[in-house]
């Protein structure tokens, strides 16, 4: 899909840089996938604290059960 876009040239020329891609658009390519991979794993943060922990929950007997 072919989408035009008004990129700010100095943040464009930065990526490049300092990403060391090839293209410009293999460097919003990879900033994007980078941009979902950071916002998916604040997303598990938000699971810290919700999942009720057993401290007397004991895996290696569970897994000779068998």
């Amino acid at each position: 899909m072919a989408t035009n876009l008004a990129i700010d040239p100095d943040l464009l020329d930065r990526a490049l840089l300092i990403g060391g891609e090839g293209t410009k658009k293999a460097t919003v390519t990879t900033a994007l996938m980078e941009y979902i991979a950071r916002r998916e794993q604040a997303g598990v943060l938000d699971l810290f604290g919700t999942v009720d922990w057993d401290a007397n929950y004991d895996d290696k007997a569970e897994r000779s059960r068998g």
